[in-house]
C-alpha cells in the first residue's frame, strides 16, 4: 500500500498549543479518528498515511493552523465536525473559511459541518430553500445570517421574518396583555437571532423602519413580497393551506427559506405544510431540499446525544408497533389477564 508523508511549518509567534489543544486534547481528538500518523515536534507537523488520508489531515491542520495564526480559538467539536466534513468531500480546498458575515461584535459566521455547507449553497443556488432538521443545527441562525448579509449588500430591500403562531399546551386568547404581547413570545427567537448579528439598537431601528419585518404567518396573507428576503421558521406547524398560501406570497428579485423540524410538531391530528411538501413539488425547478440531522448539531455535544436517543427510541416503538398483531388477526380485542 502506496505511503504519503507531508510536513507542515507551525509559523512563527503561533503557540503550539493553540494548534494541539490544551493537553493535547485536539491532537488526541484527531488522532482517535484517524489511521494516518501525526508527530508535532517543535515547529513541525509531520502527516504519514495513505494518501487520502495524509490529504484529509493535511487540509485539517491546515485550517488549524490559519485559525491559530488569526488568534482564533479552535473547539475539539469544530475539529471532529470538519473531520468528518472533510470524508464526505462537502468541503474542497475551502474548509469552514466560506463566512456569511461578521456580527457587530466581530465574530465570523459560516458553516460548521457538510450540511450546513450543503444549506448555505442551496439558498445561494435557488429562490427557495426548505431545511428540515433537529433543534440546534442552524436553520433558523444560519438563514438570519444569510438575510441579514443580503441586506447589507443591498441585495434586497427588506427582510420579513415569520412563523406560525401556534399554542403547545396554552391557550393564546387566555395569556395576558395586547395582541402584539401576546405574539411576542412566538417571534421571540426571530429577534435573538437578529439581535446576535446586529446590536440591539440597530436592529430595533430596523424593525421600525421597516426594513426588518417580524410576524405571525396570519399577516402574510394577501401580500406579495417583492425584493425581500423571506425566513419562515417552525414551519412544521403550518397547515397544508397556510404553506400554500406562503409559498405564492413569493415576488420578484426574492428569496424564500423554509425551516422546520417535522419531529417537533405542535399540530395533533393534522397534516402539515411540510409533510407532503417534497411530494408536491419534486421536479420543480429553483427549489431545493436540505435534510440535517445529528451530526449538524452544532450546539453542546449532548444536544447531539439527545436528538440520536429520541431517534433510537422512536425507532423501537415504531418496529414494536409493526409487530404487535392487528386486530381481528388472532390479536385479542380486550386486555389479556394478568
Amino acid at each position: 500500500m502506496d505511503t504519503a508523508k507531508v510536513r507542515l511549518s507551525i509559523p512563527d509567534g503561533v503557540d503550539p498549543v493553540g494548534i494541539t489543544g490544551g493537553g493535547d486534547a485536539l491532537l488526541r481528538a484527531i488522532e482517535r479518528r484517524t489511521t494516518g500518523d501525526v508527530v508535532v515536534r517543535g515547529g513541525t507537523i509531520t502527516l504519514t498515511g495513505t494518501p487520502d488520508e495524509v490529504e484529509i489531515l493535511t487540509k485539517l491542520f491546515s485550517y488549524v493552523i490559519r485559525e491559530a495564526s488569526h488568534g482564533r480559538h479552535i473547539a475539539e467539536d469544530d475539529v471532529v465536525r470538519m473531520m468528518a466534513s472533510l470524508r464526505e468531500g462537502a468541503l474542497g480546498s475551502t474548509g469552514f473559511r466560506d463566512d456569511i458575515l461578521l456580527t457587530y461584535r466581530g465574530k465570523a459566521i459560516r458553516p460548521k459541518t457538510a450540511g450546513q455547507k450543503r444549506y448555505i449553497d442551496a439558498i445561494r443556488s435557488n429562490t427557495v430553500t426548505f431545511c428540515m432538521g433537529p433543534a440546534g443545527t442552524g436553520k433558523t441562525y444560519l438563514a438570519m445570517a444569510m438575510a441579514v448579509a443580503a441586506l447589507k449588500r443591498h441585495e434586497v430591500g427588506r427582510i420579513v421574518l415569520t412563523r406560525p403562531v401556534v399554542e403547545a399546551g396554552e391557550n393564546l386568547g387566555f395569556l395576558p396583555g395586547t395582541l402584539q404581547e401576546k405574539i411576542d413570545p412566538y417571534v421571540r427567537p426571530l429577534f435573538d437571532a437578529l439581535f446576535d448579528m446586529t446590536d440591539m439598537e440597530r436592529g430595533g431601528e430596523l424593525v421600525e423602519q421597516g426594513i426588518i419585518e417580524i410576524a405571525p404567518l396570519a399577516y402574510m396573507r394577501g401580500r406579495t413580497l417583492n425584493d425581500a428576503f423571506v425566513v419562515l421558521d417552525e414551519a412544521q406547524n403550518t397547515t397544508p393551506e397556510q404553506m400554500k398560501m406562503f409559498l405564492t406570497r413569493l415576488g420578484f428579485n426574492s428569496k424564500f427559506i423554509v425551516t422546520g423540524d417535522t419531529t417537533q410538531r405542535d399540530l395533533m391530528g393534522r397534516r402539515g405544510g411540510l409533510t407532503d411538501i417534497e411530494e408536491i413539488l419534486a421536479g420543480v425547478e429553483d427549489v431545493a431540499f436540505i435534510h440535517l440531522d445529528r451530526t449538524d448539531v452544532v450546539r453542546h455535544a449532548l444536544v447531539g446525544r439527545i436528538v440520536e436517543a429520541y431517534d433510537a427510541f422512536e425507532e423501537r416503538i415504531g418496529a414494536s408497533d409493526r409487530r404487535r398483531p392487528k386486530a381481528g388477526k388472532g390479536a385479542s380485542g380486550g386486555r389479556a389477564h394478568q
